[in-house]
């Protein structure tokens, strides 16, 4: 095929030839190089003129400038098989990945055809089934995704590598040096792809960063790095598949720093006051489309009039798509935000045990996933040979091998990273956190990444995360909390709270095989001090229920966690009717049974160890408010103060809510016979 053919059309992906391990000459490379450059500047100017009209949404942030850098570093990876995650200027890598002028419009539109289904920013897309991540604003935490999902396919037998890319601001974050650190602690070949236009907004790279180059931290990983000029594609590409090449012969991460130019502002609001007006113009001295440009009319010896011919072709293409896209009709907002993905729920394995702890029900459970489970492997900190900090899984290494019960680094957030890119390639995770106090650390990549992640790309994220929680032990501010309350206002998230053996093996197993990430909340004061019996029929659908421990015509009492054991000793001889409940299921919380007991009994106590207006008890009384039962008495709400929790036994004692002061409120609530 001659240039000039192969310039005239708009395959959905550039051709095989210019992919990994081909090594194309520069009169195979340029024509395909040069028309997804121009195609991306072209496309940037027409939605910057959208904007100005008023049709695109949000705003936009322009690549102008770095179209050399998004298209060479993208052109040698294999889309659907390489994990990639792009930024906002990198619109030339979606077009080599196989996204449509006519799709990018319609995002920028947020109308009724947009890949994300208008329910995400212009720039807030990408197709996880593709394995081109979706981009999120807070930029570090897409690395480790990466990450994830180049470990968890190579781990299952594909040749598989990684693109991480970030700027020159976003390589200051934590999950940078996370992200950088696992993989190379692990050996995964990723590339990370600094674009480095020196400034991060308006604050300039001096003020980023001491060492001379972005390159330079390669070597505190053990790894190697280079730093190259990021306006020449034929250079960025070149040296990209070099670096695939490297880290085929021997698997481990690199880092590739591309000095680019960013010829506007920040994004279309911004007109970029901050570069001086001899910055600016050097910069657009370096424009890299004018220089792919006389590069390919020189190694292609193609005339002013072919390749004339070519930018016209694509002007009426980046006209055409506009024009449909216009023509879209506006979202319709639905019924219902679908915010979780469906879950099949059918049934799994039966398993019974006689007489275990809550502890041993954990490793019970984790036994029997990885065990039925290929895929499935556990990440943490001390989680191999050691056995985890409360021995919940001790033995799991020595019966399932150092690859799928793995120590990792000190690094939460990463970590939870690393588990929502392996989900999204077949791997199977299960992620503890040594305290459920350290899932903070988390917070973005559990509420903000893995908990939108369905709602913004239609893609399941099934992930199991473990949280021991709780007081009693004299463990201080910093290891006791249970923090119910906070994970369950993130929607997305699905959320357990177990107070026996049989439940904690449910909230395992079920929320393993449900396809969101599910937080399954561990008291640790219960993981050695309360026994019982395992009898799971394998029917995952009967898991996600309230539970309920007595019944009675007086009180409804409602207790999580610790509190539920608490909750049974008071009510044991209190000589009255009390119907005890643990909603069991927190996110999405269904309290209609407890509504239904409400009615019956005109009185609700709810038990939580959390602060007062830190749990989910302030919830439950409030949707009884709603509901409008008629009360017998208000209702009561029996917690923590509102203070960290304490360290020393005698104050920790006075802090968590005890039977005594459940038995003094049922006194109080339920009048004497």
């Amino acid at each position: 095929m001659s240039p000039l053919a192969t310039l005239a059309v708009e395959p959905s992906v550039p051709p095989e030839a210019l992919r990994f391990p081909q090594k194309p000459s520069q009169e195979a490379f340029f024509p395909c190089a040069y028309r997804s450059m121009y195609l991306s500047r072209r496309l940037e100017e027409r939605l910057f003129e959208l904007y100005q009209k008023g049709y695109v949404r949000g705003t936009v942030t322009m690549g102008i400038g770095n179209e050399a850098t998004a298209v060479g570093m993208s052109l040698p990876f294999r889309p659907g098989r390489d994990a990639v995650s792009l930024l906002h200027r990198d619109l030339g890598a979606h077009l080599v990945w196989g996204s449509s002028s006519y799709d990018l419009v319609c995002q920028y539109l947020a109308n009724r055809e947009s890949p994300t289904h208008a329910r995400e920013g212009n720039v807030h897309h990408g197709n996880p089934r593709q394995r081109r991540f979706p981009m999120i604003s807070h930029l570090g935490k897409m690395l480790s995704t990466v990450v994830g999902a180049t470990w968890a396919a190579r781990s299952n037998g594909e040749e598989v590598f990684g693109l991480a890319v970030i700027g020159d601001g976003g390589s200051s974050t934590g999950d940078f040096h996370e992200s950088l650190n696992i993989a190379s602690v692990r050996r995964v070949p990723v590339l990370f792809l600094v674009e480095n236009n020196q400034y991060a907004f308006s604050t300039p790279a001096h003020m980023q960063y001491r060492c001379r180059q972005l390159s330079d931290r390669a070597a505190g990983y053990g790894i190697s790095g280079r730093t190259i000029d990021g306006t020449d594609v034929w250079a960025v590409y070149h040296e990209v598949c070099q670096s695939l090449a490297l880290m085929q012969a021997d698997p481990q991460p690199m880092i590739l720093e591309c000095m680019t130019i960013r010829l506007q502002g920040h994004a279309a609001y911004d007109k970029a006051g901050y570069v001086s007006a001899e910055q600016m113009e050097e910069n657009r001295l370096r424009d890299p489309l004018p220089a792919a440009r006389r590069a390919l009319a020189q190694a292609c010896t193609m005339t002013e009039a072919q390749i004339a011919l070519v930018e016209e072709q694509v002007d009426q293409q980046v006209h055409d798509a506009i024009t449909r896209a216009l023509a879209v009709a506006r979202p319709v907002a639905p019924q219902v935000f679908p915010v979780y993905a469906r879950s099949p729920n059918r049934p799994v394995k039966p398993y019974q045990a006689r007489k275990v702890k809550n502890g041993d029900a954990v490793n019970c459970a984790l036994a029997y996933l990885l065990e039925s489970h290929p895929r499935a492997f556990m990440v943490g900190l001390d989680v191999g040979t050691y056995g985890s900090a409360f021995k919940t899984c001790k033995g799991l290494i020595e019966r399932f091998g150092g690859e799928r019960v793995i120590d990792m680094p000190l690094c939460e957030s990463g970590l939870v990273g690393f588990a929502l890119g392996a989900s999204q390639v077949g791997g199977e995770p299960i992620v503890e956190f040594q305290f459920a106090d350290f899932s903070t650390e988390a917070a973005t990549q559990i509420g903000l990444n893995a908990a939108t992640w369905y709602f913004r790309s239609g893609a399941e994220a099934p992930i199991l995360l473990r949280l021991p929680c709780g007081g009693g032990l004299t463990m201080g501010a910093f290891h006791s909390g249970e923090f119910e309350g906070i994970w369950s206002h993130f929607p997305g998230l699905k959320l357990l709270y177990p107070a026996t053996a049989q439940e904690t093996f449910e909230a395992l197993v079920a929320g393993f095989h449900d396809r969101n990430p599910c937080l399954v909340l561990e008291h640790k004061l219960l993981y050695w001090s309360k026994s019982g019996d395992i009898d799971f029929d394998g029917d995952l659908a009967s898991v996600w229920r309230a539970r309920r421990y007595t019944e009675g015509d007086d009180l409804t009492l409602v207790a999580f966690g610790a509190m539920v054991h608490e909750t049974l000793a008071a009510t044991a001889g209190a000589g009255v009717g009390v119907e005890v409940w643990n909603p069991f299921v927190l996110a999405p919380l269904d309290l209609a049974p407890i509504l239904r007991s409400v009615k019956k009994t005109g009185r609700l106590a709810v038990v939580q160890e959390s602060g007062e207006s830190q749990g989910l008890g302030q919830h439950v009384i409030a949707a009884v408010a709603r509901a409008g039962l008629p009360l017998k008495c208000p209702p009561r709400l029996i917690s923590a103060p509102d203070a960290p929790v304490p360290f020393a036994p005698e104050l920790e004692a006075h802090y968590r809510p005890n039977s005594q002061a459940i038995l003094a409120c049922l006194e109080q609530m339920v009048p004497a016979r």
